[in-house]
């Protein structure tokens, strides 16, 4: 039986994907129709930009709780392995109030977004829509740097 962690990070997983793939599609179909028939899609720059937003922000979560970082284990082979998974915990919660002050400041401007009523040049898509995947991913990352801090054991 997959743990409630596996579901919530295959959800993310899948959406990033779905955005990922939405956006290859995009891209494939403006360079067909700009080569044979010399009708560019309109505003594609920003539909892409919308869409890299959504599929890495909206992934960063599922990387926390699958344990699946960027890492440079060049200390693990000198310390122990309770002092590694000392340092997991630690970096995880670094990560914590890290993503957090992101999410914080993130929020700050995305206020100054709305309130402005910022648009882009092309299609006039409201620049709130940006940020909210990067709120969510900021959020949902370090909620999933909480939860993987405060874990019981590697093998949960």
């Amino acid at each position: 039986m997959e743990s409630w962690r596996g579901r919530v990070a295959r959800m993310c997983g899948l959406t990033a994907a779905l955005f990922l793939t939405a956006m290859m599609l995009v891209t494939v179909a403006d360079v067909v129709l700009r080569g044979l028939a010399n009708i560019p899609i309109r505003g594609t720059l920003e539909i892409v930009e919308l869409m890299l937003t959504c599929t890495f922000f909206l992934a960063l979560p599922a990387v926390f709780l699958r344990e699946e970082h960027i890492v440079v284990d060049i200390i693990d082979g000198m310390v122990g392995p309770r002092r590694v998974d000392w340092l997991k915990r630690s970096a995880e919660a670094l990560a914590v109030v890290i993503l957090s002050l992101m999410a914080w400041q993130g929020w700050i401007a995305a206020q100054d977004t709305l309130l402005f009523g910022d648009v882009t040049s092309d299609l006039a898509i409201p620049k709130i829509l940006y940020w909210v995947p990067v709120l969510a991913g900021f959020a949902g990352a370090a909620v999933a740097a909480l939860v993987m801090a405060v874990r019981k054991g590697e093998g949960e």
